[in-house]
């Protein structure tokens, strides 16, 4: 599909292919790989409407000039603290930071004093080493200025002297890093703090806060995340979330480079599928309704399963509604930050695939296991599954063979799908693209009843 051809939605951020220094009037001037986001197609024409992401200024650009963002490779390589050499001498610090170069800088941590840093500077002919002490979750230098993180702090003395003997610079690159903040700006997902204006918090999840904001004009949620260890895992989430793009998965706009890392994603409205169908409850949300969500769900997840991507987390909490009543899979790739030898405990075991639980197996398979307890909540209005079970109780119910009930009212077909996705053996689950195609003709019978 040639470019010209392609639609993007409005919200879209895209790239420019080269410079449009003479615009006509009404047409937007911009150079070649500047930011634009898409406010609307114009009827017919193979042209957009679309804001300038610095300059803020809008107007018309032809849909040739555009290219979509990269994807980005998530390689361990990709650091937010490419200065940040690890374990290394004072020695070789003072040897990395050759030839002399006032404001060359790098961090390294501290082989006297375990659990605290050094900043080396390079200021006149030698290296200056300051002790960044560590305690009770912040860093210090002088005991005068407080950091919840190294990010924070490379960032404060980046701008002001304070207590060191120059501003920082310039960062040595420990070798075989690459800068997060190049390889995000290059393929065209950093954006811009100063556009972003934060309002009030709207979630609380186990590694930030999510707060609601406004982007160039357009409403967004923010995931904040300070600790820069959590920071540097996310970028593989982030990561993930650059190669995927559909209408039921939630939609990245960015990543800023501030006090730790803030993922910004399009606003979903409506919440999450749990608090909106317990609020609602049956009177207010028809059959259709529900079979409408588990559809846009399953086709989420046909999507990443087509991506070799497996979300480890599915649950009707991680789905949110837009205004639209369209649901969205959220969060995909975050039960990731926890690798294997993770704490088995913090897995949510009323929606882990048994397979998950005991041998750390997580599929496509594991995700559909997931999606028939989804599938359960959705059906019950938003119940928490196994109820009055413990979850010492679940886990071994479910290798006699127990399975939920059906919730109140729930179609016989539905539920019929809801055991097919608990077959004990992963390989005897639907796939989700199976699964779609059973939810669209229960969908065709109901309307056409």
């Amino acid at each position: 599909m040639g470019t010209a051809e392609k639609h993007w939605p409005p919200g879209t951020q895209c790239v420019t292919k080269h410079d449009h220094s003479k615009p006509k009037p009404r047409e937007l001037a911009f150079r070649k790989g500047d930011m634009v986001t898409i406010i609307e197609a114009v009827e017919g024409k193979g042209w957009y409407r679309a804001r300038h992401n610095e300059t803020g200024q809008e107007g018309l650009l032809a849909a040739s000039a555009l290219r979509e963002r990269g994807a980005i490779r998530a390689d361990p390589k990709l650091s937010l603290m490419p200065w940040f050499h690890g374990k290394i001498s004072g020695l070789e610090a003072v040897q990395e930071l050759q030839p002399p170069e006032d404001g060359l800088f790098l961090v390294r941590e501290s082989v006297r004093h375990p659990g605290d840093y050094v900043l080396c500077v390079s200021f006149g002919k030698e290296v200056i080493h300051y002790r960044v002490v560590h305690e009770e979750n912040t860093l210090s230098i002088d005991s005068q200025q407080y950091f919840s993180n190294l990010i924070d702090m490379i960032e404060h003395y980046m701008k002001e002297q304070g207590a060191i003997c120059t501003k920082l610079v310039k960062p040595k690159t420990k070798s075989g890093m690459k800068s997060a903040e190049e390889e995000l700006a290059k393929a065209g997902w950093l954006l811009n703090l100063k556009h972003l204006t934060l309002g009030d918090r709207i979630g609380q999840g186990e590694f930030g806060d999510v707060l609601q904001g406004e982007y160039l004009g357009q409403r967004v949620a923010v995931k904040n995340i300070k600790c820069d260890v959590t920071a540097q895992a996310f970028l593989a989430e982030t990561a993930a979330m650059t190669k995927v793009r559909h209408k039921n998965l939630v939609c990245l706009l960015g990543v800023i480079l501030h006090n730790g890392l803030y993922i910004v994603m399009e606003f979903m409205s409506k919440g999450n599928l749990v608090n909106f169908l317990r609020t609602r409850g049956r009177a207010l949300v028809p059959t259709q309704q529900l079979l409408l969500f588990a559809l846009d769900v399953a086709q989420g997840m046909d999507y990443l399963e087509s991506k070799k991507l497996v979300h480890r987390d599915l649950a009707a909490r991680n789905i949110l509604i837009s205004e639209e009543n369209v649901a969205k899979v959220s969060d995909f790739g975050l039960a990731r930050v926890n690798p294997k030898g993770a704490d088995a405990t913090l897995l949510p075991v009323k929606w882990t695939a048994p397979e998950a639980l005991k041998h750390n197996k997580f599929s496509s398979k594991s995700d559909v296991w997931s999606y028939g307890i989804l599938l359960w909540e959705t059906f019950s209005f938003g119940r928490a599954p196994y109820p009055k079970l413990a979850l010492k109780e679940v886990t071994e119910l479910l290798e006699q063979g127990y399975r939920m009930d059906p919730p109140e009212g729930c179609p016989p077909t539905i539920y019929a799908l809801m055991k097919s996705c608990w077959e004990l053996e992963p390989g005897k689950r639907p796939s989700f693209k199976k699964l779609t195609e059973k939810l669209q003709k229960e969908l065709k019978h109901l309307r056409d009843i």
